[in-house]
């Protein structure tokens, strides 16, 4: 189909690539997403099931400090690409099929639109098949890594009041937020589906169904605010921070619900003006529509803070900033397996019946880490924290981006720009780049994960040690650096 047809057609987008589709699409970008990842953080030398806590579900205790342990003495932790690779081949399996059935749709549909409703059973029989893969019982298509993700949703959905949440729930439940607009794509697939629909035209959402759309898109954000407010009324919970971060979660209701309302809008402004008013996407003569413009502004700035200041650990938009004692950047070696060594032998302090040989090994190690971090330090740029894993450009990038996505998120929210068909390639581009927001965010805020746990671990293990160098530790002890322990 030419260039100039593909302009004058509008609905050439919907029917080379209809919204069932992209939603599959969207689906396993996410899986990749999630399989680079895992990788990335292993290059990076994290070990990401410890920092995630993936196997702390089975075992049912937290590792207190995630750090990768290759070069460190163990020698029966399973290699790193046991986690990933496992879902690298999940994303090929899916990927092969998605992509099968779509060029099967795009042959018998080419270059005619009116075929594209004749063979809307191809969408349709793409979704089924993942759908019976993912519950199939059988041990075909990575069915531990299926079988992680439906316990992991379980846990989500119906979590334990008095067990505190995992960090890979989190982080799980997050990633879940930058997919409420694929949600709701998954049910006006369903209409669009169903019999009398059109993968041309979206579904008309009238009477009470208008709420379907809003309802099924804010599910992951409630997900998330009960996790918070779970983690707020445990008992041994001292901290205020879970529920301002509630509170940021909570922010997003009034954007996804005050969008919905807008057809309100559309209605009262056509019967004063006209019909040509439902044309025009601003309204800001409305209250209504006001009202929505502010709940936009104060979940996306807020949103955008709390990623900065808590989840990535930086001082850039701190109320307080608390200058550190000393400001570098320790180097990596130093920061990841000489710790997770230095944690193994406090550990053998109790548990070792040679503990005094134990304790000195522990003591050479700290005494030996400690005049390694005194030598190799550098001066951090401001607004950044003193230890810093990723190279140091990518954090102002990434801090860029995830302004401006956030402020975007206005669309992927909002259900009465959701449904304009002639808005359908900048609304999927916009979910694209908002699942490579949530991508750049996992890598620092399991980063900056490590870097608590690793403080933590190392002033318990400083403190059961007389060396006089422990006043060094005071740059990553709790209540320095922006680190609290009832974090």
């Amino acid at each position: 189909m030419s260039t100039d047809t593909d302009f004058e057609n509008p609905y050439a987008f919907d029917a080379g690539f209809p919204l069932p589709f992209r939603a599959l699409f969207l689906t396993g970008l996410g899986i990749l997403g999630w399989a680079t990842n895992l990788h990335g953080l292993d290059v990076l030398g994290i070990d990401a099931a410890s920092a995630l806590e993936i196997n702390a579900h089975e075992e049912g205790t937290r590792t207190p400090l995630p750090i990768n342990r290759r070069n460190a003495g163990f020698k029966l932790v399973p290699h790193p690409s046991t986690l990933y690779g496992p879902v690298y081949r999940l994303f090929l399996a899916y990927s092969l099929w998605c992509f099968v059935m779509w060029c099967a749709f795009r042959y018998f549909t080419w270059e005619d639109v009116e075929l594209v409703d004749v063979f809307k059973y191809l969408p349709a029989l793409a979704a089924l098949g993942v759908l019976v893969a993912v519950i199939s019982p059988t041990d075909v298509f990575q069915k531990k890594q299926r079988d992680m993700f439906i316990q992991a949703l379980r846990r989500c959905l119906f979590p334990a009041p008095s067990h505190p949440i995992y960090f890979s729930d989190v982080v799980f439940a997050d990633i879940l937020t930058s997919f409420a607009k694929v949600f709701g794509d998954i049910w006006l697939s369903l209409c669009i589906l169903w019999p009398g629909g059109s993968l041309l035209a979206s579904p008309t959402q009238d009477g009470w169904s208008r709420w379907i759309l809003p309802t099924l898109m804010s599910v992951p954000y409630a997900i998330r605010f009960r996790q918070c407010i779970i983690d707020y009324m445990l008992p041994t919970n001292e901290s205020t921070r879970p529920f301002y971060n509630a509170l940021k979660y909570a922010s997003s209701f009034p954007v996804i619900f005050l969008s919905a309302a807008q057809r309100i809008v559309v209605a009262d402004l056509v019967e004063s003006r006209g019909e040509e008013v439902s044309t025009v996407p601003w309204h800001g003569e409305h209250q209504l529509f006001r009202l929505w413009l502010l709940a936009v502004f104060v979940n996306s700035a807020y949103s955008f803070w709390w990623d900065v200041t808590n989840d990535w650990g930086l001082s850039l938009l701190r109320f307080d900033p608390r200058p550190s004692q000393m400001s570098g950047r320790a180097p990596k070696p130093l920061l990841l397996p000489s710790l997770h060594f230095t944690s193994s032998s406090v550990a053998n302090n109790t548990a070792s019946p040679t503990s005094s040989t134990s304790k000195e090994e522990g003591t050479d190690v700290r005494a030996h880490l400690l005049d390694s971090f005194s030598k190799h330090t550098t001066p951090q740029p401001y607004g950044l924290r003193s230890h810093l894993i990723l190279s140091l450009p990518v954090y102002p990038l990434v801090i860029f981006l995830d302004l401006i996505l956030r402020f975007t998120w206005s669309i992927k929210l909002s259900s009465h720009l959701c449904t304009r068909s002639d808005s359908s390639v900048v609304i999927f581009w916009i979910e694209m780049a908002e699942l490579v927001r949530r991508w750049m965010w996992v890598f620092i805020r399991v980063e900056w994960e490590v870097v608590k746990n690793s403080a933590r671990g190392r002033q318990k293990g400083i403190s059961d040690s007389s060396s006089p160098a422990s006043e060094e530790f005071e740059l990553l002890s709790p209540g320095k650096d922006g680190l609290d322990e009832r974090e």
